[in-house]
């Protein structure tokens, strides 16, 4: 009786030892370098993207440990005042930190579950890339600079190659993974990063988040990747309305003077959308040729309407009597935020979009003797 009662016993702290493991994520953190009774800081970001502090504790013994209650897989950094932030995957399980700071360097190594040991590998990964990278440019940094002074095409397309190869190791060491780990909450994180890229193929990405499981879909993390990935099928849905022989979206707004114009009552035989303000140097560098070209072709059938991106009305209306521009003026007055801008998807300026009579969009951001060639072709098909 007196065995059964003790193996009864053994069995129930057992069980009650491995739901400590299973509903919580237990930080068992282990410094080198750092002094006892410091604070380590578990910070987390919201959706902000600002750090916000979950807790902290003091290091004792060289040893530190977080309690964390979880229901999925997120991404937290552990902070100390003289150490770089160490990302972790808080996730049921035990979660094993070694942190090491010394006078060359700080490294920390983050083990113990599934997603924590996967971003373990893809940081080793990385650094064997980034220290081949930093190698190369160190060997061959004096030899580029020689070959450009004695203009040595050959070498210096080669020092490129190799060195934009070693780049794009680099890059497909992580949208390689994403592709490649389709359970790992570690690719989602990944592919949140890749997602937004103007260089990423987004049909792969597309794809690389189809194929992830309902699990990591699931995750904040993963639902965060579809949304970013439907914002930018809605954006790319709307800038095929302002593809060559799309008709341009209709707009209006008011003149300097107060008057409010609309592009489809502006339209001429050939008209120039041109988005600009008075702070865009490059903007108002380019309006000397833009007048020449309306003071030559405005009678035979060319208009402009100049769409300013301005906060200032005053100093919109100083540029627009400085630069002697008499064409359509409008603003809102809002600056990038302005509605006509976001219509148009205006991330930069100078900008423009060239229309025929029926306001169809014939050719986009054309420039010098090109625009003027544009325009003298149009206008001789009326």
């Amino acid at each position: 009786m007196k065995n059964l009662l003790l193996t009864l016993l053994l069995f129930f702290s057992l069980v009650s030892f491995s739901k400590i493991i299973i509903d919580d994520c237990i930080v068992k953190g282990s410094v080198k370098g750092l002094n006892n009774g410091d604070y380590i800081y578990l910070k987390e970001s919201n959706d902000k993207q600002e750090l916000r502090t979950l807790d902290s504790t003091i290091i004792k013994n060289g040893k530190f440990e977080f309690t964390i209650k979880t229901s999925e897989p997120r991404l937290c950094v552990l902070f100390h005042k003289d150490i770089n932030g160490i990302p972790f995957i808080v996730e049921k399980g035990i979660v094993s930190v070694d942190i090491t700071k010394d006078a060359v360097n700080n490294s920390a190594k983050v083990i113990g579950t599934f997603n924590n040991d996967e971003m373990q590998k893809i940081v080793n990964s990385s650094k064997v890339i980034s220290e081949k990278i930093n190698a190369f440019q160190t060997k061959n940094m004096s030899l580029y600079q020689k070959a450009s002074e004695e203009k040595d095409e050959s070498t210096l397309v080669r020092i490129k190659n190799e060195y934009d190869a070693l780049q794009a190791e680099h890059s497909n060491l992580f949208i390689n993974y994403a592709e490649n780990n389709p359970n790992s909450f570690v690719a989602a994180l990944i592919l949140e990063s890749l997602v937004a890229n103007p260089n990423q193929d987004f049909s792969r990405v597309t794809k690389i988040y189809n194929s992830f499981s309902e699990t990591v879909k699931n995750t904040k993390q993963g639902k965060k990747v579809k949304d970013l990935i439907t914002q930018i099928e809605t954006q790319n849905k709307a800038k095929s309305n302002l593809n060559i022989n799309a008709i341009a979206p209709d707009f209006s707004a008011k003149s300097p003077e107060g008057k409010t114009i609309s592009l489809k009552e502006s339209l001429g035989k050939v008209t120039i959308i041109d988005f600009w303000a008075s702070w865009c140097g490059p903007c108002r560098r380019e309006n000397p040729s833009v007048v020449a070209l309306y003071n030559e072709f405005h009678s035979k059938g060319l208009n402009i309407v100049g769409v300013s991106l301005d906060q200032d009305l005053n100093k919109w209306k100083e540029a627009i009597v400085k630069d002697k521009i008499t064409w359509t003026q409008m603003s809102n007055i809002k600056g990038w935020q302005d509605p006509i801008a976001k219509l148009y998807h205006i991330e930069s300026i100078p900008q423009t979009y060239i229309l025929d009579s029926n306001g169809k969009i014939v050719a986009k951001d054309l420039r010098g003797e090109q625009l003027r060639a544009k325009i003298m072709e149009l206008l001789e098909k009326k």
